[in-house]
């Protein structure tokens, strides 16, 4: 896969949002090939998203009662000896399995009603994996900047935050495979266009997150329009969720590209958005959502096997259902390290 963009992207107009993203002063003071390795770790989240208000729907038109109070009544799962066999004996001597995520996009990771407790499809997620495992769940928010140096230095012990697989992050980490990875186009619902491809943006303005996969599959898209002659999209960056959604529902912006799931959601809980398209997030191939671990320390074999066991008693589809995203299911979990992908592109 083609590592995320290192560079600034060319602005067509003054008047575009300036990135003021914490994540952009932090790489800078990065030097040398790590820093370049580093950066392009930033990916399928949302970084420094919020979870934005709107006018929510009492009835979600897809059905879905999402449960955004800090009760979570969570799903939960019996202990797989096999899996627990499986934890190193140095991550397992506590008895906790440390998860980080970001908190920054609902359905998938966000702040309750409280402004605290943090709840999510990927809280679940790591709920029934720390079941299986027979640990305790050790909970940790960070930004998404953050966790790839405090997963390496041991701090957190797997990372839960949609977090696509590809090869530059597969230098550093192992992966848990879990869920399907689609990123989603939002419009206004007065929008009377789809998007399906590269000339679909055609001169739109598209808001996007700094250093994320989907990022790069724009850059890529307006680099194929530019080279037919065809005007390119102009990117927005905004530091939040919350002002993206503000820029689009008051018609600043064309577009918005987001996991997936996020933009489902507010399709669904807001009379005035709605999706009219979705890519896979390792455009032109196919990716993953998956557990981070350190590489080579072991763990993610046991996720993988605990995943698996939720798979089959039942658990990890009652959760992502729970959430509406029983459609990015995953029939198996694999485990996924650099070696792996090499051998696959070989084949």
């Amino acid at each position: 896969m083609t590592p995320a963009p290192t560079h600034t992207p060319p602005r067509t107009q003054a008047s575009t949002p300036r990135r003021t993203f914490a994540a952009l002063a932090f790489w800078k003071t990065l030097a040398g090939p790590a820093a370049v390795v580093l950066l392009a770790l930033a990916g399928c989240a949302d970084p420094g998203a919020q979870a934005a208000g709107g006018s929510a729907s009492a009835t979600p038109s897809n059905g879905v009662h999402y449960n955004l109070a800090p009760e979570q009544n969570r799903i939960r799962a019996q202990k797989d000896p096999a899996a627990a066999a499986k934890v190193p004996a140095a991550i397992g001597a506590d008895g906790k399995l440390t998860v980080a995520t970001t908190a920054g996009s609902i359905p998938l990771s966000f702040q309750a009603t409280d402004n605290r407790t943090i709840i999510g499809s990927e809280i679940d997620i790591a709920q029934l994996v720390a079941d299986k495992l027979g640990l305790e769940l050790d909970l940790q928010q960070t930004s998404w900047e953050n966790w790839p140096l405090k997963t390496q230095s041991g701090a957190y012990e797997a990372v839960f935050s949609n977090v696509g697989i590809n090869a530059d992050r597969a230098k550093l980490f192992d992966f848990s495979t879990y869920r399907a990875a689609f990123m989603g186009f939002e419009a206004k619902k007065s929008a009377t266009f789809t998007v399906n491809g590269a000339d679909d943006i055609s001169g739109r303005k598209v808001a996007v997150g700094s250093g994320t996969n989907q990022e790069k599959i724009l850059l890529a898209w307006n680099k194929d329009l530019e080279s037919r002659g065809k005007a390119p999209a102009e990117l927005h960056y905004y530091a939040s969720e919350a002002d993206t959604i503000l820029a689009l529902s008051s018609a600043r912006i064309d577009l918005n590209l987001a996991p997936y799931p996020s933009v489902v959601y507010r399709a669904a809980t807001r009379d005035d958005l709605k999706v009219v398209g979705k890519v896979n997030a390792g455009w032109p191939k196919e990716t993953l959502v998956a557990a981070t671990t350190k590489r080579g320390n072991g763990l993610a074999d046991a996720i993988t096997a605990a995943v698996n066991s939720a798979i089959a008693d039942g658990s990890y589809r009652k959760v992502l259902d729970r959430w509406g995203l029983g459609d990015e299911a995953v029939q198996k979990s694999e485990t996924v390290t650099s070696e792996t992908l090499a051998q696959k592109a070989g084949s």
